[in-house]
């Protein structure tokens, strides 16, 4: 007679609970993966005014960068508005430029500023001697509605002074 013994399921468990966990864990794996490469760091952003007297905006730099060109093109359309190169002054050179001005700059678009100003005006800033740069897209309706104070810059984030938005970047080693 034989007799039936009950086979013990532990190893069967231990395989199943084994096998969770490396599902559980290349899923984790994947997740993180996926949302590294989706949530980058945050990008720096530039600040704007607009006023009556002009538009302005305010890149950040370090003391070593310089402005090299500034564009604004209509962010629907993708249509150059303005372009300028080599600015002449301390403040350009720092990053506060004037739009739709030549004063300033080595060379300049002679086009006047559009009006009604584009809904979404795409500004980009590349730095002098090379080219890195960075830019901001500005809803000019939320721009006018938020009435900057006098020394500050619109930005997604919030108004800011122009060192605000120049302390966005690491300048270590910078003189």
């Amino acid at each position: 007679m034989s007799r039936n013994r009950p086979r013990p399921v532990w190893p069967f468990a231990l395989a199943g609970s084994l096998l969770v966990l490396a599902v559980l864990g290349a899923a984790g794996a994947w997740m993180f993966v996926v949302r590294g490469m989706s949530d980058p760091v945050p990008s720096v952003v530039l600040g704007i005014r607009i006023e009556a007297s002009g538009v302005s905006v305010k890149a950040p730099t370090c003391p070593t960068d310089r402005v090299g060109r500034v564009e604004v093109h209509d962010s629907d359309s993708e249509r150059l508005l303005w372009w300028a190169d080599g600015p002449t002054t301390p403040e350009g050179v720092r990053g506060a430029v004037t739009l739709w001005t030549a004063d300033g700059f080595r060379s300049a678009s002679p086009r006047t500023r559009p009006e009604p100003l584009a809904a979404f005006l795409d500004v980009s800033v590349v730095y002098a001697g090379g080219d890195d740069g960075t830019g901001d897209v500005f809803d000019v309706r939320a721009v006018r509605a938020a009435h900057v104070p006098a020394g500050r810059y619109w930005t997604r984030d919030g108004p800011r002074t122009a060192a605000q938005i120049d302390a966005q970047l690491n300048c270590r080693g910078a003189s």
